[in-house]
């Protein structure tokens, strides 16, 4: 099981950790390639029940309730990438030599001869958003393209479908890149970095390690963010193949080897003849859906990687004119009695909610549910001056209550301790008391969803059913 592609997968012995969304293709995709495959996972309910009776229909042995201990004659193990790297499994097959990949891993070993590109694209927000904006440029350009990987299509299905591509727009989490050792992207893009998952990676220094892996070999170039000396460091660090550039992208001017903006426009001074002194139009800031300032950071990203790739420059405007952002992304919901309602209840963690509430001069903040061990001081004094109000919800607020006291103490705060579902409803009313024609009542909750709703789905409808009560 060396760094080659392994051709020959008959009678192998392969163990695939978890079920769900990576698993299930994992343990079919090697089944049908002939090998031995035994499912181990740590659940037991009905959901896992259901797709352990697929996969035993297929052949495949299925162990439920017990995703620690290593099964006899394992070979290789295929973890589901949100699986922790200090579970007991990993401990017992590094003991016994075993090697561990992640679906990633899997698909980067499985791909066809002459198959199409990988440019990767990581980060702690904005990462679908860059991906499909990337995918959608590079349909502009004719190309035949997926948006793939940590964002709904098993990149598995793009590498073993019959389907043909040219190249792969690539979403990869810091957990997918932890088991990817030996991917190589064309080029790669890590949009941002800021603490988030730390309970899964141990520390920021492996969070960011994992994150960096993104480079390691890109042939082309190497993207990033200018306002992240984080992400320049990972450029640094990165050990890439000989000619592959760092493309830096900015919302400022750009210099040589940049991309950036000038008067309302998106310009490269990366992918030009004499880059000292010349630069490409590529589009209008306007083209931009919507144009916060980080949404059109991540249009800069993924021109960048368009543009490593040799796409032309109209490609990238017709590709971003045509590109609609995926709900519960700073989602303007409706205006009611001159105040601005907007979802961005995909705003999960401090740096996204930092982000959003940076697009709006007079807010009033819905914010709240699970801090996944965050903390609210650095967000809460950096937007201070743009708040009107706030008010809060789910299990963590005090958290954000007490940031707000220190930081913002003459910013008026509704503290919600119902969690049933009509709270949103009492939440929205409670901001629009708050709120004053011209003002934006923002929800980016800077939390996870679970302790409240189902998902930041769920969250985001319920906010837009309660403001369209407020309209009608």
């Amino acid at each position: 099981m060396g760094s080659g592609q392994v051709t020959d997968w008959q009678g192998k012995h392969v163990t695939v950790a978890g079920l769900g969304v990576s698993g299930v293709p994992a343990a079919k995709a090697l089944h049908g390639l002939g090998a031995k495959v035994t499912v181990v996972n740590d659940g037991d309910d009905a959901r896992a029940r259901e797709q352990a009776a697929e996969l035993e229909a297929l052949g495949v042995t299925v162990r439920l309730g017990d995703g620690d201990t290593l099964p006899d004659s394992t070979e290789l193990i295929v973890t589901a990438p949100g699986w922790k790297p200090d579970k007991p499994l990993f401990a017992a097959a590094d003991a016994a030599g075993v090697p561990v990949w992640g679906d990633v891993e899997l698909a980067w070993r499985l791909r066809k001869p002459g198959a199409a590109d990988w440019l990767a694209v990581t980060g702690t927000n904005g990462k679908t958003t860059t991906v499909q904006m990337l995918a959608s440029i590079l349909e502009a350009a004719g190309l035949r393209t997926a948006a793939v990987g940590n964002i709904g299509v098993s990149l598995l299905d793009a590498v073993l479908g019959d389907e043909e591509y040219d190249v792969l727009a690539v979403e990869l989490s810091s957990y997918q890149l932890h088991w990817a050792p030996s991917l190589r992207a064309h080029s790669a893009a890590v949009l941002n970095l800021a603490p988030d998952h730390l309970d899964w990676h141990g520390s920021m220094e492996a969070y960011a390690r994992d994150k960096g892996r993104i480079y390691e070999g890109n042939r082309v170039a190497c993207v990033y963010n200018t306002a992240d000396k984080a992400t320049e460091d990972l450029v640094r660090e990165a050990d890439v193949e000989e000619g592959c550039r760092a493309i830096g992208f900015t919302l400022g001017t750009p210099g040589p080897s940049q991309l950036g903006v000038v008067e309302g426009l998106l310009v490269d001074r990366a992918f030009v003849e004499k880059r000292q002194k010349n630069a490409q139009e590529l589009a209008e800031v306007a083209d931009v859906k919507p144009a916060a300032p980080h949404n059109v950071a991540n249009a800069l990203a993924a021109a960048a990687l368009a543009r490593a790739y040799g796409v032309p420059a109209n490609a990238v405007r017709d590709g971003l004119r045509n590109f609609t952002p995926d709900a519960h992304r700073i989602a303007h919901v409706a205006d009611v009695d001159g105040v601005a309602y907007v979802d961005d209840s995909k705003a999960t963690n401090t740096h996204a909610t930092q982000a959003s509430l940076a697009a709006y001069d007079s807010v009033v903040w819905i914010a709240g549910g699970l801090a996944k061990g965050a903390t609210f001081d650095e967000l809460v004094a950096g937007a201070a001056g743009r708040l009107r109000g706030a008010v809060l919800i789910g299990r963590d607020r005090a958290l954000i209550r007490e940031a707000l006291a220190r930081h913002a103490p003459e910013v008026p705060v509704v503290d919600l301790e119902r969690t049933d579902t009509g709270a949103m409803l009492q939440a929205v009313q409670e901001a629009r008391r708050l709120a004053r024609p011209g003002d934006t009542v923002l929800l980016a909750p800077a939390c996870a969803s679970m302790d409240m709703f189902a998902n930041y789905n769920k969250r985001g409808d319920a906010f837009a059913q309660a403001v369209r009560e407020l309209g009608a």
